[in-house]
């Protein structure tokens, strides 16, 4: 019976001992993976959306937090913007001034500015003290809106055309040759981090109501873009060491002599990120074309530009399109 009970022990301890090795194995295993499961599988994201960082202003300070950022629209949203429409029964009318306090055309908003300022305003020296930045009445009833030829929204159409084909992210630096009004150039503010837009304006009056106007109604002047006046396409005052991700000029080149639009070509190119940077030209590239097919590729290259293609876009609110010529810096 001794003998018996001692040879059981002597079986019994190796086996107990492999039994719990291998159990305590396994559990480490299985609680390694239930607790690297939700660290592994990034949540998911509707089209068009990714996760980025944007500037924000908390207590008179930019700050950087981490949100949610879409460029276009999605079918949902127009989906949803259709019900919205349905569930109300809107239907379009006639555009005709309503009832309200002092129903008036932008043309009668002018005359009542510069006549009598406004149904309340302050007298004298009070003016002063509480108007921080007095803006002209021609600025305040948006008159260089009509400037375009088309309507204000396709500044939303180009900026995510170019926005989507250039992969820009908020941290992406973007330079426009001609930025106007900032009719395109407001969305480009918005959306990339403070003092990553850039422009060259020539025109007087647009630089005016880019900074006395739209800047300050759209709540961006803490993004500090730096729009320079200038022309001949002279890029000195913007420093010597910006790489661009995007370089764009829309329906600007149509208005300059060839020879100028190639100078300011041969001083961008170094400006402009090799392979990833993008440059695009609305409308046409005559200065180009007008060489003749094989001479306009030899020039380009001489510069260290490669032309990619001829993309267009749609707008989204009204039956339009533009046509952009893409190119890219094939050299680094």
């Amino acid at each position: 019976m001794a003998s018996s009970s001692q040879k059981g022990v002597v079986i019994t301890i190796p086996v107990l001992v492999l039994s719990v090795s291998a159990a305590a194995i396994f559990l480490f295993f299985l609680l390694s993976s239930l607790s690297s499961s939700p660290c592994t599988c990034p949540p998911s994201t509707p089209d068009s959306t990714f996760t980025t960082t944007a500037a924000v202003v908390t207590g008179g300070k930019v700050v950087e937090e981490v949100v949610d950022r879409r460029i276009s629209v999605s079918r949902d949203d127009i989906e949803w913007v259709k019900d919205q429409i349905r569930a109300n029964g809107l239907h379009m009318q006639d555009n005709v001034l309503r009832k309200g306090i002092n129903p008036r055309t932008r043309a009668q908003q002018l005359e009542d500015l510069n006549n009598f300022k406004g149904i309340s305003h302050y007298e004298g020296s009070e003016a002063n003290n509480h108007t921080a930045l007095p803006c002209p009445g021609e600025l305040l009833v948006e008159e260089h809106h009509s400037n375009y030829g088309e309507p204000w929204a396709g500044g939303r159409d180009v900026f995510e055309f170019l926005a989507e084909s250039s992969h820009l992210t908020a941290n992406s630096r973007v330079l426009e040759i001609g930025c106007g009004t900032l009719r395109v150039g407001l969305h480009f503010i918005r959306y990339l981090k403070p003092e990553h837009f850039h422009c060259l304006e020539r025109d007087e009056l647009s630089l005016m109501a880019a900074f006395r106007y739209e800047l300050p109604s759209q709540g961006l002047l803490h993004k500090r873009p730096l729009i320079v006046r200038g022309e001949d396409m002279d890029f000195a005052k913007f420093g010597s060491d910006v790489m661009y991700d995007l370089i764009y000029a829309s329906a600007v080149f149509l208005h300059m002599p060839d020879k100028l639009v190639w100078v300011g070509l041969e001083r961008l190119v170094s400006r402009l990120k090799p392979y990833d940077g993008r440059i695009f030209v609305s409308h046409n590239i005559k200065f180009c074309s007008r060489l003749g097919g094989d001479e306009c590729t030899k020039r380009l290259g001489s510069l260290g530009l490669e032309y990619l293609g001829k993309p267009t876009h749609d707008s989204l609110l009204f039956n339009h399109y533009e046509i952009w010529f893409e190119f890219r810096r094939s050299k680094a």
